[in-house]
């Protein structure tokens, strides 16, 4: 059974009604990414940082995955499909894929403040529970936090990411700018088998002797193509 290996990022969620941070209109524009998305941020006003988190939540709660998700999840029938997500939603998992590596954290968990990356402290919030107060505890006592990867965190999801692309036999981008580092250097760690699949209705800029296919769709329509392509 041939391995996939998918690398998805705010594209792959936006047709579900996501709110992308990158955009011309995207939450970058309203929300500073130093105040909301760095572990400075966090620590000079940690309640801003909880009440916008909260509310992605409650925003992901109302969202379903798209036929894209649903397509990525469908090819488990025929491949050995690992997802690597730059996305923190869940909307893989729901749609039904069954191996995710989330390289940013997961919006629907929490975790201790102090040591986020501790098992033993990182919770899956339940959907009539999705707030995180101040004061609401880890298993170390410290302030719970969002389970997400600010700027300035580690990465800690990325080694086990890179043994998943230079295994696979296939890699499928789908909605990534390709320039947010580290997971735009997976892209360097495929073997010289590998065929090289971008799904993106942008013009994305990329090292031309990856000998990438490109097809200019969305993730829905794109993941239809592509289907297609690996199917026949």
């Amino acid at each position: 059974m041939k391995k996939i290996v998918f690398l998805t990022g705010a594209g792959m969620s936006a047709e579900s009604g996501i709110s992308t941070f990158r955009d011309s209109d995207g939450l970058w524009e309203k929300y500073p990414v130093e105040a909301v998305a760095s572990i400075q941020g966090y620590q000079r006003d940690p309640l801003l940082v909880q009440n916008f988190y909260n509310a992605r939540r409650h925003e992901l709660l109302r969202t379903q995955p798209n036929r894209g998700h649903e397509l990525v999840a469908a090819l488990e029938k025929d491949f050995d499909v690992t997802v690597v997500t730059q996305n923190v939603d869940n909307l893989h998992e729901r749609a039904g894929s069954t191996h995710v590596i989330h390289l940013h954290g997961e919006l629907m968990k929490a975790t201790s403040s102090l040591c986020p990356n501790d098992p033993n402290c990182i919770v899956t919030l339940p959907d009539d529970h999705l707030d995180i107060r101040m004061g609401d505890k880890a298993a170390d006592g410290s302030q719970l936090r969002p389970f997400i990867v600010w700027f300035g965190e580690s990465v800690p999801m990325i080694e086990p990411a890179i043994h998943e692309v230079a295994q696979a036999d296939i890699l499928v981008v789908i909605g990534t700018s390709l320039n947010v580092y580290p997971a735009a250097g997976l892209l360097n760690y495929t073997s010289d088998h590998c065929r090289i699949y971008l799904i993106d209705p942008k013009t994305v800029a990329y090292n031309p002797q990856l000998g990438i296919r490109h097809i200019m769709k969305g993730a829905s329509e794109g993941m239809a193509e592509l289907t297609d392509i690996l199917l026949q």
